[in-house]
């Protein structure tokens, strides 16, 4: 397990925490026999009996990579590289997508503070327009393994696309829902973006960011046709928007 060096080129955000920090007691659900109970516990195993059928291949320290927000139509895309402990028990990780936001807030506290390492990192809609949301993409899943304190022994990305990285990556179609770590990361990665969103809602009132983190909604939409674009909307994105919803404009 190799160590990073203190400081790395392109890691826009780095956590991590001591092994042996454990993360607070909550949302793990109580053992009490029921169907719901052990079909979460079933789960979870899975989550985890696929990241750990790595090992036999000697790929014993990996990272899963998703990311949040390509679709939007304002904000940043952002992407997540998270390293598990062996002994991670939070058995509520799972896609983002099927997690209630409040149990998503709790799981990304529990997931920062116990993890081995998370590195986060952020593609600015300056940069999906220069580069478009592909490459934007793949840049900040990039960046976040490259955040990441040591050196994965295999890396796990969500979907079918593949970024260059020096050792082992694997895409997984649908990913969140079949690799621990990388349901792990989806998590990360979105409630980081949600974040974010509430915040570009002070500062954007009009567009309802707190609501629909940037996406198409048709509150979204009517604000954008009220007031214009603000300079977190995605330019490259708008001209599609005007062209399907002429009967809004």
């Amino acid at each position: 397990m190799a160590k990073r060096p203190a400081s790395r080129r392109g890691a826009t955000t780095r956590a991590a925490s001591s092994p042996r920090v454990r993360a607070a007691k909550v949302h793990r659900p109580v053992a009490d026999g029921s169907p719901a109970e052990a079909a979460l516990r079933d789960r979870f195993r899975a989550l985890v009996e696929f990241d750990r059928g790595f090992a036999g291949q000697g790929l014993r320290v990996i990272a899963g990579v998703d990311e949040a927000g390509r679709g939007a139509l304002a904000g940043p895309v952002v992407s997540a590289a998270v390293v598990l402990r062996d002994d991670c028990d939070l058995v509520r990780i799972y896609d983002s997508k099927a997690v209630p936001e409040g149990d998503r807030e709790a799981l990304f506290r529990e997931i920062v503070a116990s993890a081995v390492s998370v590195g986060i990192s952020f593609g600015h809609p300056a940069v999906i327009d220069r580069d478009n949301i592909l490459q934007a993409t793949l840049q900040t899943m990039h960046r976040a393994v490259e955040a990441l304190h040591l050196d994965p022994d295999l890396v796990l990305v969500d979907g079918r696309e593949r970024f260059q990285w020096p050792g082992r990556l694997l895409p997984v179609v649908k990913g969140d829902a079949k690799s621990l770590s990388v349901a792990a990361a989806s998590i990360v990665a979105k409630v980081a973006r949600d974040r974010l969103m509430r915040r570009l809602h002070r500062a954007y009132p009009l567009y309802h960011f707190d609501r629909n983190k940037g996406y198409g909604t048709r509150d979204h939409l009517e604000a954008i046709a009220a007031h214009g674009a603000a300079a977190v909307h995605r330019r490259s994105f708008l001209a599609k928007v005007v062209e399907n919803n002429l009967s809004m404009f």
